[in-house]
Parts: structure tokens; sequence; C-alpha cells
């Protein structure tokens, strides 16, 4: 085996993207397993062209019922890979956590493991660590070493088969959403009134920034070596009706490609139909955040209301304060004046977290 190299990412310019290339720069690519908690449809989109050319050899196995793998990054993964297993273990205290991008050639085999996701956060955004091993497998050591590890999670098909589940058609996935075992993106970026940094939703991958460039406790948002990449999501939201003798003050936008996403993320958030108050049919596609520019420019815009409540709490020297509209998980609650966390969800937080001590006090 060769020497080791040591990923840090965010701290050092290398990516978990860049290390994912340099994967597939073998000869006669023989098999890719790829094993992840966590997917998204922004992570499967910076990796699918390095996977397009070995999707027949491809399995992939992703964790489902984490609140963090998605609908859409698991339809976008199926129309890519030849195999995709989710892994359902049935709780949402016990994760499938393993992080593993493995690629075998006919004389050597890659192994990058670590802590990435599947995730935009997880390949470029985050801080992850990680390492990348090369193994010669004509060496009978390092070709055991790769066996084994196809072969425990070829295993695991067949030991678990109520848990490790392969994905046969779309409608799986929908069941599985159906049955909140997968989140929609969607859902979520409508909910956080189309913020522009949606990728991971709850887990490792948590990359939320509601009232702004991080929370206001004086520590300003870490700067890191490498360039923050958008997830590439757009909120789909049903159309109301436009007036026509109120169009020509829209300014018209045609919709998004993939090709042009990023140069168009650096400018604006992302473009999709939205609500426009009052007025006819019209089928235009217009900038989603027009609504609610207008929304603030009247002052009465949710992020403005809370900002506000926010702010007399602290000149009150209060420890919560509290506003009319919902947090991003629906709840009408208190907020904590330190991070913006509404009562239910500090509830439910600690309530998980009594949970995972109880089961490690009861298996340690």
């Amino acid at each position: 085996m060769a020497t080791p190299e040591f990923i840090l990412q965010g701290f050092t310019a290398c990516t978990h993207i860049d290390v994912f290339q340099r994967l597939f720069d073998l000869p006669d690519v023989q098999s890719v397993l790829v094993s992840v908690a966590f997917v998204t449809e922004g992570g499967v989109e910076k990796i699918e062209a390095q996977l397009f050319p070995h999707a027949a050899r491809t399995t992939v196995f992703a964790g489902v019922r984490n609140d963090a793998t998605s609908h859409q990054g698991l339809v976008r993964l199926h129309g890519i890979v030849g195999q995709l297993y989710t892994v359902d273990t049935g709780s949402r205290t016990v994760l499938f956590h393993p992080k593993l991008y493995l690629v075998r050639g006919t004389e050597r085999a890659r192994l990058v493991i670590g802590s990435a996701n599947l995730t935009v956060a997880g390949l470029n955004n985050n801080i992850e660590a990680g390492m990348l091993l090369d193994f010669d497998l004509a060496d009978a050591a390092d070709k055991a070493l790769i066996d084994n590890i196809e072969k425990l999670f070829a295993a695991s098909v067949t030991d678990y088969p109520e848990h490790v589940v392969k994905v046969g058609t779309i409608a799986d996935l929908d069941e599985l959403l159906a049955a909140d075992r997968l989140v929609d993106e969607l859902k979520i970026l409508r909910h956080r009134h189309v913020s522009d940094q949606v990728d991971a939703t709850d887990g490792d991958d948590h990359d939320r920034e509601i009232d702004g460039d991080g929370d206001s406790d004086g520590i300003p948002r870490i700067k890191l070596k490498v360039g923050r990449l958008r997830s590439g999501i757009k909120a789909k939201v049903t159309p109301k009706v436009l007036d026509r003798s109120k169009a020509a003050e829209v300014t018209r936008v045609p919709a998004v490609t993939v090709a042009t996403e990023a140069k168009q993320a650096a400018i604006s958030p992302p473009i999709a139909t939205s609500e426009i108050e009052g007025g006819t049919e019209d089928t235009a596609t217009i900038p989603i955040n027009y609504y609610f520019r207008k929304r603030r420019r009247k002052g009465d815009g949710p992020r403005l209301r809370a900002a506000r409540a926010k702010a007399e709490a602290i000149r009150l020297g209060k420890k919560w304060y509290r506003t009319d509209d919902p947090c991003i998980h629906g709840h009408y609650s208190d907020r904590l004046v330190s991070n913006g966390k509404c009562r239910e969800c500090n509830r439910l937080d600690s309530e998980r977290a009594n949970r995972l001590n109880r089961l490690y006090r009861l298996f340690s």
C-alpha cells in the first residue's frame, strides 16, 4: 500500500470533490462502492460526471430515516448507479453512518474513508477529514483488505434483508418519502423562505443560516480555504395569478439551467416561479425572491419581525423572545435570544439526547 494521504477539507484547499476525481484515475475500473449516511441532490450533482462512465459497476449504500437523506438526492442517484441500497435501522437514534468511497481497478484500488457525506456540505463546504489510500492488488494483504470491504457490504444485504433494501423504482423512493423516511428538499426550502444556503438538513451536514452570517454571539463566520458551493435545488412554488397591468414592473428572468446555475447563484437566489400578489393568470417565470423583497420593503417580513423581537428582548435583558411566525420546523413557540432556536425544538433535542444517553448506558 502506498503512503496514505490525509485530507483536511476547509482548513486546506483540498476538497473531497477533488479527491473523488482522483479516485477514478485508474485504468480499467472494475467496481465502485460508495457508502454514506446522508445524500442530497447537490452532493450527487457534484460527483455524477465521474460516476456516469461506471454506472453499471457502481453500488451505493445510503442511510435513510435520519432526517437528512433527501428524496431528490436518491432519485438523482438512482438514475445514475447500477445498484442503490437504502439502509434503514428502524430507529432515528441508531444511524447508518459509514462514509467511504472505493474504486477498484484490475491492478490497483483507491479508497477514501472519513467524515464526508454525499452532500455539498460534506464534499466541499464543511470542515471534513478523510484518508486517501492507494492499494496494490498484486500484494496479497492489500487485495485481502479490499476483498473484505466488498464482502462485508455485500453480506449486509443478506444478513439484514429488512433493513438493507435495493431500490427498484422511483416509486420505492416515493413510499419512503411518504413514510417520512426521506426528507423533501423543496419543503425545507419553502420553510426557510428561499434562503440561499440549502444543502443538508439535520445531522453532520447541518448548514442553516437563518438570521444572516452567523449567530448574534459576536463570533464571525469562519473563513475557510475553499469556496462555498450551492446545492442547486430550486423552489417549486405554485404560481399565483399575475396582474397584467403590473407585468411591466416585474423583471422576467428565464429559468436557470444546470450549466448557468453557479453563475446565477453568485448574483441572486435560485430562479423559479413564485407568488405575486393580485392579478390575472400569467405563466411567466420570475425571480422567486421578488415576493419576499416586496414584503421586506413593506417592513413585515418574517426575518425582520424576528430581528426586531430579538433586539427588543436583548434591550430588556430577556432570555427568550417571540414572533408570530413559525420556526423552520413549524413550531409556534418562544425562541432563545442566543441562537434563535425555539423552545419546542430545544425540548425535542433534549428528549433525543436523553434517549441517546439511556441507550449508551444500556449498552456500555
